[in-house]
C-alpha cells in the first residue's frame, strides 16, 4: 500500500515532467492539496517538501511554490555523481530502499533515465554509494574515550544512531560478503584501535568488531518496518496487534507455555528496540570483558 503523499507527488511531478505545469508555473499550495486529495496539512506539506528536495519545485517569495526554471538539459550537464547518490538516498530515508529504482532517481532530478548512467553503472553501484556516504556521516572523536569498552561503546551507539537516521541502509549491508566501502572500514579501524594492545589475537580482535556490528545491523533491520508503518506502507504495531492479537492469546493460554506465562505476566517487560540494543551490547561487551581479563591474567 502506497503512503498517500507519495501518490500525490507523484501526480504533481508526472504534471511538471510532462509540460502540464512548465518552469515558473505555480504548483498546488498546501491548502489546495488539502481541498483536492482530501488529506491532512501534514501530508501536503510532506507533498511539497518531498518535491523540493527534489529539485522539482522552489518557494518564490509572493508567489508561493513554483516549478523550477532549470530545463531538462541544463539539469543534465548540472548532474554528478554526489547529485545522483544524495538523491537517492533521500528517496530510500523517504519511502524506503524497495522504492528506489534509476527511473525513481532520474525522475527526482528532473533528467531522462539513461543520464544517470554517466555517473553510476548500475543500481548495485548506486546502492553501494549511497550507503559509503551516509556510512562517513558517522563522525569519530579525535580523541577516543579512554577505556577499550567505552570505545566500542560509542562506535555502537554512533552506528545505531546512524541505522535509524537511514532505516534501509541496514539491508545493504553484509557481514558475509565483503562490499568496497572505504568509510565502512573506518568504523573497523576504530574498533580494531579500541582492542589493540589488550593481548587478543588477531581473529579474535576482528570477530568482536564483526560480532558488535552485527548485533547493532540486526536489530537495525526492524527499522525499515517501523517506518513503513509511519508513512502508511505497512501496519502500525496497533492495528498489527489489533488483527492477530486474538490468535497469539489462543496460543498463549493453550496451557503449555507456563514459564512464558510466568514471566510475561509480572508485567515488567517494556520492549522496545532501544532497550532490546542496549541490553545486548551491554552482554555483548560483559563477556568481552572476561575474555580479556583472561588474557590479561
Amino acid at each position: 500500500m502506497e503512503a498517500p503523499y507519495l501518490r500525490i507527488v507523484a501526480e504533481i511531478r508526472r504534471r511538471i515532467t510532462s509540460g502540464e505545469l512548465p518552469p515558473g508555473a505555480r504548483v498546488p499550495s498546501t491548502r489546495q492539496i488539502t481541498r483536492d486529495w482530501g488529506v491532512a496539512m501534514a501530508t501536503a506539506t510532506k507533498v511539497l517538501t518531498t518535491l523540493r528536495h527534489e529539485g522539482l519545485v522552489t518557494a518564490k517569495p509572493g508567489s508561493g511554490t513554483v516549478v523550477t526554471k532549470v530545463g531538462p538539459h541544463r539539469r543534465e550537464t548540472e548532474l554528478s555523481r554526489e547529485r545522483v547518490v544524495r538523491a537517492a538516498v533521500r528517496i530510500a530515508d523517504a519511502e524506503g530502499i524497495a522504492a528506489l529504482s534509476m527511473r525513481r532517481v532520474a525522475s527526482g532530478l528532473g533528467v531522462a533515465t539513461m543520464a544517470l548512467y554517466r555517473h553510476v553503472e548500475a543500481k548495485d553501484e548506486l546502492v553501494l554509494a549511497m550507503a559509503d556516504v551516509v556510512l562517513g556521516e558517522v563522525e569519530f572523536p579525535a580523541r577516543p574515550p579512554v577505556t577499550w569498552r567505552a570505545q566500542l561503546e560509542l562506535m555502537a551507539r554512533l552506528q545505531w544512531a546512524l541505522f535509524r537516521q537511514h532505516p534501509w541502509l541496514a539491508q545493504v549491508l553484509s557481514v558475509t560478503r565483503p562490499q568496497p566501502l572505504p568509510n565502512l572500514l573506518l568504523h573497523a579501524e576504530w574498533a580494531l584501535r579500541a582492542l589493540d594492545g589488550l593481548g587478543l589475537a588477531s581473529s579474535t580482535m576482528l570477530y568482536a568488531h564483526i560480532t558488535v556490528f552485527n548485533h547493532v545491523r540486526a536489530t537495525a533491520l526492524n527499522f525499515e518496518w517501523e517506518a513503513e508503518a509511519q508513512v502508511g506502507t505497512a501496519r502500525s504495531d496497533e492495528e498489527w496487534l489489533a488483527v492477530h492479537e486474538p490468535a497469539l492469546r489462543a496460543v498463549v493460554e493453550s496451557g503449555r507455555y507456563p514459564h512464558f506465562v510466568g514471566v510475561t505476566a509480572a508485567g515488567e517487560f517494556d520492549f522496545t528496540l532501544d532497550t532490546l540494543f542496549e541490553f545486548g551490547l551491554q552482554r555483548l561487551l560483559d563477556g568481552f570483558a572476561v575474555l580479556v581479563a583472561k588474557h590479561r591474567s
